[in-house]
């Protein structure tokens, strides 16, 4: 099946004897003691199963597993490593992820964060502890567009150390991490998985049903961080439509990237479509297409940052991303007083509005 088609039937698991067309929704926590049955709902449900089905499939692995939020997903691959493994990590990377190793893992794992646009900072941050490489490409909020192969090969040959790509900017519509050497592949299944900014989830991705993806089982399943039925079933339901709106998604910001690149008040546009940018060369070998996200730095302060972002009518001023709907936000005011991000950098989810009234709201707020 091609990818629309498995979008569409992988994940419908009909349990119901009437037949019908759309899985039905199990709300029950428990299970009758059956041979080959469900036990407890925390383990798994039919829309679970379901919903990890499709994952699975879509990013070509052997196994998936459904978490409540994208940070629960990536914190089950921290906390399956031994103690005090070292891992190498992107310096642009989602900020609550990398939170997640600063400080709630601080003593418990060691971290190296390095420019990962050049494949050889990854092999010279290696360590006789070192036992995961946590790459993000396209990453957020710079776009930085990491090499997968060549990183991978920066690791392949050491025993013990697992590749984790965070593939949620490019979705597996544009990018499928695993074919290119990764080991898991991460998602925030929030953001363009869901697609209309009313679902929370996550999910991790396996090539290989080996002992490390039974540990990362055991944290699902043990700790218990696993998505409702009603949020694996409306999840299931919007991966449906997943092809069509990245392909509407990826237009739009491609077309907005070049307006914002040749406005006298935009210093840079990051952007993986652009010619311009460092990493298009690799993103287009890598990629079928450049995803719906872009940055760019807006010549001004911030706070006359935030006066151009007050301006628009049809970009909404709020986190996340992902949704039909366009987003925007001075990103360095949401990552808090830590942040590395320039202050004037404005992140922006391009949505599926009508094109024409998304770039005349620009010439309004941009003057």
């Amino acid at each position: 099946m091609r990818f629309e088609t498995v979008a569409i039937h992988a994940g419908t698991q009909i349990t119901d004897i009437r037949r019908p067309v759309t899985q039905p929704i199990t709300l029950s926590t428990i299970f009758e003691h059956r041979e080959d049955s469900l036990i407890y709902t925390r383990a798994a449900n039919p829309n679970r199963l379901a919903l990890e089905n499709l994952l699975a499939k879509l990013e070509k692995g052997k196994d998936a597993a459904a978490f409540s939020s994208g940070n629960a997903a990536g914190m089950a691959v921290f906390q399956a490593l031994p103690a005090h493994s070292h891992i190498i990590a992107p310096e642009d990377m989602y900020h609550g992820l990398k939170k997640q190793l600063v400080e709630m893992f601080k003593g418990k794992l060691e971290v190296t964060f390095v420019d990962m646009a050049k494949a050889e900072n990854i092999g010279s941050a290696i360590r006789s502890n070192t036992a995961l490489l946590w790459i993000e490409t396209p990453s957020n909020p710079l776009l930085k567009i990491t090499d997968i192969k060549a990183a991978c090969a920066q690791v392949s040959e050491i025993a013990g150390i697992k590749i984790v790509c965070d593939n949620t900017f490019a979705t597996p519509v544009f990018q499928n991490p695993l074919d290119l050497g990764a080991d898991i592949v991460m998602h925030s299944s929030t953001k363009y998985l869901g697609g209309h900014s009313d679902i929370l989830g996550g999910a991790l991705i396996t090539k290989e049903e080996d002992a490390f993806w039974e540990q990362i089982r055991l944290v699902q399943q043990v700790g218990g961080a696993v998505p409702s039925p009603f949020d694996s079933y409306y999840l299931t339901r919007s991966i449906k439509t997943l092809a069509y709106r990245m392909k509407g998604h990826a237009e739009h910001a491609g077309i907005i990237a070049t307006y914002l690149e040749n406005h006298q008040n935009v210093e840079k546009v990051f952007y993986p479509g652009l010619k311009s940018h460092e990493g298009f060369e690799v993103a287009s070998a890598q990629m079928t297409g450049f995803g719906g996200m872009l940055s760019f730095l807006y010549r001004g302060t911030a706070g006359e940052t935030d006066k151009m972002i007050a301006k628009l009518k049809f970009f909404t001023n709020a986190t996340s991303l992902g949704g039909v709907e366009s987003l925007i936000e001075r990103r360095a005011a949401v990552e808090g007083p830590d942040t590395t991000t320039p202050q004037n950098l404005v992140r922006v989810s391009v949505g599926l509005e009508h094109l024409d009234d998304l770039l005349s709201d620009l010439d309004g707020a941009l003057g």
